[in-house]
């Protein structure tokens, strides 16, 4: 059946009464359900059911918010005995035992390991809050406005996290003006010829350019929601030491792209970089549960007690599960998993772009964060379209949704990862024929 009468077909067996009050009732800033017109029920795993029963092997999990799946079988049995033993839920940032086991679970397992030395700031619970709490910081600490972003970035919807965002359809949401940014060419933006950085040097210590040095530069070593663009390890150093040279501050926006998405927890571990400040959300709640950090050097922790705040930064739950997540990060088998997924998951992509798709996609991204970048969005969004039919949920990304994007969960079943690549190689077939 040509993947057209399939998306169709898929359409009406969607239909529903939940799905219509959805329809009826949210408001029409919704998004995902309109472009996949499905009602989910349940789910386990890599794997999410609809109201039929219809199984999707999930590859979208929730945005990089589910990077250890969903339900995961150690994560719910630790969230399950905390809620069963009465545990504290919401707390503001008063002190409680999960939250001290939390720290320690981070602080021994993953900033001791990797030698990084940081205070944890917990903001309110989404990622554009921790990036508010970091801008704010650089503000404070060098006493200078501007902050400095690339083209593609993408860093929330909040307005200081969104004058930070590249994507004139999210800013154009705003309705006031989008001040104290510097927009600078992110690495590879004029082709991997130009040195991007050499050039933002240039501009910054030429007194006659109209560029005054930063409070800080906000970089994505993986760009998602801008395409999958990866900056090169050099390209990194180069930017750490500008901003050094600079007195400005690096924060590495880590929110989509850490966690073990890019093969390590940190995505900037294997560049030999520093950052001042790191942003964590979604995935680090372990289970999906809304948490962030902000992750500041200590000697840049000049807040005044309740000078940040936010009202569920004590989201105890979430710090159940994000405690025992990290437990996978005790043993290297859980990592080197990661990379053998990786592994797989690339092959097939080269073997789709050099063949199927031979001169209409190439693949971008790194680690289980990667994708199909199309020559046209039409082409991105019958593939996803073709997917979703195929029992594949995906999303698109990039400037003009030009990017089909792949983040299966960490520790996807390698038979299941095996029966996602069969599919994406059957789209791939459909669709050259």
């Amino acid at each position: 059946m040509p993947v057209q009468n399939l998306v169709e077909a898929q359409a009406s067996r969607a239909a529903s009464a939940d799905l219509s009050l959805i329809e009826d009732m949210e408001s029409a800033v919704r998004s995902y359900c309109r472009s996949t017109p499905v009602v989910f029920t349940r789910a386990q795993g890599s794997c999410i059911f609809d109201e039929r029963g219809n199984r999707y092997i999930d590859f979208l999990c929730a945005a990089g918010s589910l990077n250890y799946g969903h339900n995961d079988p150690l994560i719910k049995q630790a969230l399950i005995r905390y809620l069963d033993d009465d545990g504290i839920l919401q707390t503001l940032d008063f002190a409680t035992a999960a939250k001290a086991r939390f720290l320690q679970e981070f602080r021994d397992t993953i900033l001791v390991p990797r030698a990084l030395h940081y205070r944890v700031q917990f903001t309110g619970p989404t990622g554009t809050n921790c990036v508010e709490a970091a801008i704010k910081l650089a503000r404070k600490v060098t006493g200078r406005r501007a902050i400095a972003a690339f083209t593609n970035s993408y860093h929330g919807v909040s307005l200081g996290a969104l004058a930070l965002t590249g994507n004139r359809a999210k800013r154009s949401a705003a309705g006031v003006s989008l001040g104290d940014t510097l927009r600078l060419p992110y690495d590879a933006y004029f082709g991997p010829e130009i040195d991007t950085v050499g050039l933002a040097r240039k501009l910054f210590l030429d007194a006659s350019s109209g560029y005054d040095a930063p409070a800080a530069f906000i970089v994505e070593a993986v760009q998602g929601e801008g395409g999958l663009n990866c900056a090169r390890d050099a390209w990194m150093r180069a930017l750490a030491a500008l901003a050094k040279d600079l007195g400005a501050l690096l924060i590495v926006d880590d929110i989509q792209a850490g966690c073990g998405r890019c093969g390590t927890f940190f995505s900037f571990e294997a560049m030999d970089i520093h950052p001042d400040i790191v942003c964590l959300s979604k995935s680090i709640g372990g289970s999906g549960l809304p948490m962030a950090l902000t992750l500041i050097h200590p000697k840049l922790d000049v807040w005044e007690p309740g000078e940040h705040n936010g009202t569920f930064r004590g989201n105890n739950l979430a710090f159940v599960g994000a405690t025992a997540a990290l437990e996978y990060w005790r043993d290297a088998s859980f990592q080197n998993g990661i990379a053998h997924r990786s592994k797989l998951l690339h092959d097939a992509l080269s073997r789709i772009t050099n063949g199927y798709m031979r001169g209409h996609a190439t693949p971008v991204g790194r680690g289980l964060f990667v994708g199909l970048r199309f020559d046209s969005p039409s082409r991105s969004e019958a593939f996803r379209r073709g997917l979703l039919v195929r029992g594949v949920l995906t999303e698109t990304c990039g400037p003009n949704d030009e990017v089909v994007k792949f983040m299966p969960a960490l520790n996807i079943p390698e038979d299941t990862l095996c029966e996602a690549v069969r599919q994406i190689e059957a789209c791939a077939a459909e669709m050259a024929q």
